[in-house]
């Protein structure tokens, strides 16, 4: 069936990108040949621009996504503001060429839902294409989301929600209650179960616990239990993930094992810093369950994870350390966890926007007065 355009464009901040855009663009890619999609980011935002980029080519791997910088005031009213962008758009069209043309293809169709898409369209003297005028079907926006993701959740894509999720770490030595803990949150708040990975590879691994543990394999540990905890932060309910240990905490076991740290695990850890660690305390009974070195190592790994949590540099997460019974260890991390979710992930606010959004055609201060004409006065 042959599409009725041949090349529609879609612009926006995609800040962050949810339903109301992805509707945008798969109307387009319906009607059109060709998509192209451009994320127009300014400096003062905080999610960047290639982030947006990827989260829009994972859901709509049919279209041409692009990013460029534009920070021109924006005015509806203004001409000269209206030049400023759309010459930041043609100049992105101009440097990429649509996939499967060997010229870059003028733009013939804008999508939009608001009413500017008439002056947009005008500019590019293409058909504009108004989707879900006042988001009445799909009724969300990117700054309903930035200020309260958890409402707006069902409107956000999985690798979306995986940025939004706040991410709390249960860790400590062995038999300090880490995985009861975890579980208790895990269940007290409906989430996905992260449990330990190096436990289950404890179990599995060749030659058993009596055969000499390599760097590799604390490389596999960290990479399968961070994509564990992406996956549940992906496919949580609300924007919180609870995960029975970590990377950072694999690089502790590293070094328990092999005497020195791992670069590779240290590095993985570095870049994956949640928003708050819960250090299980050593005071209650140690308890043999056949895979633990034993009670005489115990304090000892206690006391690394209180020095490297607390060594941590600008920009680590919190961390307490809980005491005292079960009951109590969960009454407090759940305080903790609801002061922590009960504040959304920081999201800079974009630039201010002036003037009415234009839905008639802007008049051009460059072109000559009419007769009788008062303009200037």
């Amino acid at each position: 069936m042959r599409q009725r355009f041949r090349h529609g464009l879609v612009i926006g901040k995609f800040y962050p990108v949810h339903a109301g855009h992805l509707n945008l663009v798969r109307t387009a890619l319906a009607q059109c040949e060709h998509v192209t999609v451009q994320v127009l980011w300014s400096s003062q935002e905080s999610i960047p621009a290639d982030l947006r980029a990827q989260w829009l080519r994972d859901e709509l791997p049919g279209a041409h996504v692009v990013t460029g910088l534009d920070d021109a005031p924006v005015d509806y009213e203004s001409h000269d503001a209206w030049q400023a962008h759309v010459q930041v758009m043609k100049d992105l069209l101009d440097a990429g060429c649509v996939p499967g043309c060997s010229v870059s293809a003028p733009v013939d169709a804008v999508f939009t839902s608001d009413v500017y898409g008439a002056e947009m369209a005008r500019r590019f003297d293409a058909e504009w294409v108004q989707v879900d005028p006042g988001r009445a079907a799909v009724t969300v926006s990117g700054s309903a989301v930035r200020a309260d993701p958890g409402a707006h959740w069902w409107a956000l894509p999985p690798a979306v929600r995986a940025w939004f999720a706040r991410r709390v770490v249960v860790v400590g030595a062995e038999s300090t209650g880490t995985t009861t803990l975890a579980e208790a949150l895990q269940a007290h708040y409906g989430l996905p179960a992260v449990p330990e990975f190096g436990r289950e590879w404890s179990e599995v691994r060749p030659g058993g616990l009596e055969t000499p543990w390599h760097t590799a394999e604390f490389d596999l540990i960290a990479r399968e239990q961070s994509r564990m905890e992406d996956h549940a932060a992906a496919t949580t309910p609300l924007p919180l993930v609870v995960c029975d240990t970590d990377a950072f905490a694999t690089t502790l076991w590293h070094e328990r094992y092999m005497g020195t740290p791992s670069p590779s695990v240290q590095e993985l850890a570095a870049s994956r810093v949640p928003d708050l660690y819960l250090l299980t305390g050593d005071e209650i009974p140690f308890v043999q369950d056949g895979l633990r070195d034993g009670e005489h190592i115990r304090h000892g790994m206690q006391q690394r994870f209180r020095e490297e949590l607390a060594a941590q540099e600008d920009g680590g997460a919190p961390w307490v350390e809980l005491r005292g019974t079960r009951a109590e260890r969960l009454a407090e991390a759940v305080r903790l966890v609801d002061a922590l979710v009960a504040v959304p992930r920081w999201v800079a606010p974009p630039m201010d926007q002036q003037g009415q959004e234009v839905g008639a055609p802007l008049p051009d201060p460059t072109a000559p007065a009419p007769a009788g004409s008062d303009r200037g006065v």
